[in-house]
């Protein structure tokens, strides 16, 4: 990263990680006569959102912001309601159902530090507050705010992140083309990627065709993203990936390396942060902050 996008970008995911640290479920806020078991999921909730993370689903609402009007004023809530989905999406994939693993951001997956049965709850939480967060979004019009819960809820559903990791669990142990493995992705990592940048771009007022570009640099950045962690299952190593290294290989998932090998995948990222590069063209300098973002996806450790 350059030295200017690098403060850019801790700058937006500082800010991002403030207000998550505010806007967790409060302890303080709750009856003294529910008891402890409340008191415990509240503990959970925070413990799953506040555990460190890129934020760059969260810094990506805020650069589409910035490349539409220049400036990402009252869209700390937006990028926030993106993470909560990104978390509790992050808390039902560790569940031993799912993924099973035992660590997410070095540490102990939310079901480890606490239990299965609390997980899931953190997950059906987080979900909820997301919406809260964006309905109760005062700083923009009623239209404005519909569009926006509109936009993350098809991108978290059936046609989105939950329906992308429904066809990853049954591929599980099958073999996929590649078209089908770009769709399944399209879905489970793009669809929450492309949501953050419309939503972005909604909160500051684009037209229809900057939402279109955003939309299309997202789709590639969406894939990219996946292609890049399959790689780094293979390459990286646990310490630095903060979760379980070669468990997709493991657990005989269908990933890029396993359909293209693994100079396949990296040339396929290479392909894949050109044509997002190209996407941005609408914008000019404005979305620079876009174009070092998706630099950095590819370019990224972990």
């Amino acid at each position: 990263m350059t030295p200017a996008f690098t403060d850019y970008y801790l700058d937006k995911r500082d800010a991002a990680d403030r207000q998550l640290a505010s806007l967790a479920v409060d302890n303080a806020g709750l009856p003294q006569e529910i008891g402890q078991a409340l008191l415990s999921l509240a503990d959970a909730c925070r413990y799953a959102l506040t555990n460190g993370g890129k934020r760059i689903r969260a810094v990506l609402v805020y650069a589409a912001a910035n490349a539409t009007a220049g400036t990402d004023e009252g869209v700390n809530a937006i990028a926030c309601a993106v993470e909560m989905i990104h978390s509790y999406s992050l808390v039902h994939d560790d569940l031993p159902a799912m993924d099973d693993d035992d660590l997410r951001r070095g540490q102990p997956s939310c079901h480890r530090a606490y239990n299965e049965a609390t997980a899931i709850l953190v997950g059906d939480a987080l979900q909820a507050r997301a919406f809260e967060l964006l309905a109760d979004a005062a700083e923009f019009s009623p239209s404005q705010r519909i569009a926006m819960i509109k936009t993350l809820a098809a991108a978290s559903g059936l046609r989105g992140m939950v329906g992308g990791q429904a066809i990853d669990t049954a591929a599980t142990g099958s073999d996929l083309t590649l078209p089908q493995l770009q769709a399944m992705h399209a879905l489970k990592t793009g669809a929450l990627i492309r949501a953050a940048l419309a939503m972005g771009g909604i909160a500051a007022g684009a037209s229809e065709e900057q939402l279109a570009a955003l939309d299309e640099y997202g789709s590639h950045i969406g894939l990219a993203f996946q292609v890049v962690d399959d790689i780094l299952d293979v390459e990286g190593d646990t310490a630095t990936l903060g979760k379980t290294q070669g468990k997709d290989g493991d657990a005989n998932k269908p990933t890029y390396v396993k359909l293209m090998g693994l100079a396949g995948a990296k040339k396929e990222v290479k392909r894949l942060l050109k044509a997002a590069l190209e996407a941005l063209d609408e914008f000019g300098e404005s979305a620079d902050h876009l174009r070092d973002l998706a630099r950095y996806i590819v370019e990224r450790d972990r």
